[in-house]
């Protein structure tokens, strides 16, 4: 197993040079929360061929709300209706035994059926229908989730103060936010997948946290935090580059 160097992490972030893109989208709104938890924890939720990430010997959780736009596959235009949606995810980081540090994703709501299935069945990604509500008025954006099922609304309010521009390498906002891997598991298959995501680096902005909610942790199976978020930052918008799924051999 090789832990990912500084080398690693800065050289992911890099554009691929031998896959072909097939798929584009813009990420906007980004609010990072993050929550320390136990490293084996975390380790104890992931399939063979994943290790847990950590930074000073520490790892996290995230729980991200955000706006998924212009949606569009490789020679394709947007289409009205299904390219934009709102998703929010609860993460834990990760990398495999290349030393190639990316994203697990515990859950993925989305308020859009179609994106769901095909997240599902052609990304084997575990994404929930969800009711969702998001609006942004001078900067100040109010977004509420309620994964089918739950009992419970996740509710958050945050706007950007002065921008911190892009995170240094090595640091903890590097960790949390530059992630260039996702990793995803094939049960019947019982095969280990990992599809690379590239963008310019995140613009990021310290932020104003009005609400938020630790429910969907619970909800991704671990122990509600009950305690006000460790680091909190946000992005107002990236362009995304989707590559496909490759085998973990």
């Amino acid at each position: 197993m090789r832990i990912p160097s500084l080398d690693d992490r800065i050289k992911a972030t890099q554009r691929p040079t031998n896959q072909r893109r097939v798929m584009f989208q813009s990420w906007s709104e980004l609010l990072f929360l993050h929550w320390e938890v136990d490293p084996a924890e975390v380790q104890a939720t992931l399939p063979d061929g994943l290790t847990v990430d950590t930074h000073e010997g520490k790892t996290y959780l995230g729980v991200v709300p955000f706006y998924m736009k212009n949606i569009r596959p490789r020679f394709l235009p947007a289409v009205p209706g299904i390219s934009n949606f709102l998703e929010m995810n609860v993460r834990a980081y990760v990398h495999d035994k290349y030393g190639r540090a990316g994203v697990w994703f515990y859950s993925l709501d989305a308020d859009l059926k179609l994106a769901v299935r095909i997240a599902r069945n052609v990304f084997k990604l575990p994404y929930f229908d969800a009711k969702m509500q998001a609006q942004t008025l001078d900067g100040v954006t109010n977004y509420t989730s309620q994964q089918k099922g739950s009992s419970e609304v996740a509710k958050f309010l945050y706007a950007p103060e002065e921008s911190a521009g892009s995170s240094e390498p090595g640091s903890l906002e590097y960790f949390l936010t530059e992630r260039y891997y996702l990793f995803c598991y094939h049960p019947k298959k019982q095969q280990l997948y990992s599809g690379r995501v590239y963008h310019e680096p995140y613009p990021l902005h310290e932020v104003k946290v009005g609400k938020y909610s630790d429910y969907p942790i619970e909800l991704a199976g671990f122990a509600r935090p009950g305690r006000l978020y460790d680091h909190a930052v946000m992005s107002r918008r990236v362009d995304v580059e989707i590559y496909p799924l490759q085998k973990v051999e």
